[in-house]
């Protein structure tokens, strides 16, 4: 059954306040109008995307039958913070812990690779609103306030994709390489493109560009 304690739903709220200033910090310079105005904004994308990565771990790891929990990681969260001011995020707020006495490579890596799996996935779902919304944004607020929530939500969850695809140290990446380096260069190869059309282009260009606007 999916269960949570109080302390991991503590841990996991506390974890999103933070790594969503985080990203508002990051996206606006430390102008305090701004980050109050995008902030809300942020706060969908970040939640959505950290939240359902962290459960897609949970997911995968009690379908094989492990109790997992997240933990939140101080230290992370401070560095995030320290990260942000700085233009970047390094978002490493905590993890799923998975207790089990033994796990193969194969079910650690398909454990590791929910979480990206589940944000380039969000990324997508994001991108396709903005597409259907983004003729109407010029006549409605509605539409327009949509736009900028799914225009964030694909910068963030396609970023966080590949951040946590990198193999390095406890990242995803490192468990989903030692599984299957095929299945690593493919997932990380279309996070990575995904994230640098957001941070090359903009979002608004990537959508003009789809349908031809």
């Amino acid at each position: 059954m999916f269960k949570f304690t109080a302390s991991e739903i503590r841990d996991l709220f506390i974890a999103f306040v933070v790594i969503s200033l985080c990203f508002g910090i990051a996206n606006t310079g430390r102008n305090m109008n701004a980050l109050l105005n995008l902030l809300p904004y942020i706060m969908v994308g970040v939640g959505l995307g950290f939240i359902l990565h962290e459960l897609g771990h949970k997911f995968v790891s009690m379908k094989y039958g492990y109790w997992a929990e997240f933990k939140l990681w101080p230290q992370g969260l401070l560095f995030a913070l320290v990260t942000s001011f700085f233009g970047f995020v390094f978002a490493a707020p905590g993890a799923v812990y998975t207790y089990a006495n033994y796990m193969t490579d194969e079910i650690n890596g398909k454990i590791s690779i929910a979480g990206p799996i589940v944000n380039i996935v969000l990324a997508l779902v994001f991108l396709a609103v903005a597409v259907s919304v983004y003729p109407a944004a010029f006549t409605s607020e509605t539409s327009l306030s949509i736009f900028i929530v799914c225009s964030m939500g694909y910068s963030i969850n396609s970023f966080l994709a590949a951040f946590n695809l990198l193999p390095v140290g406890n990242l995803d990446g490192s468990k989903v390489m030692r599984w299957n380096i095929g299945i690593w260069i493919v997932t990380i190869a279309i996070a990575g493109i995904m994230t640098i059309l957001s941070m090359r282009f903009g979002v608004e260009n990537i959508v003009r560009l789809i349908i031809g606007f």
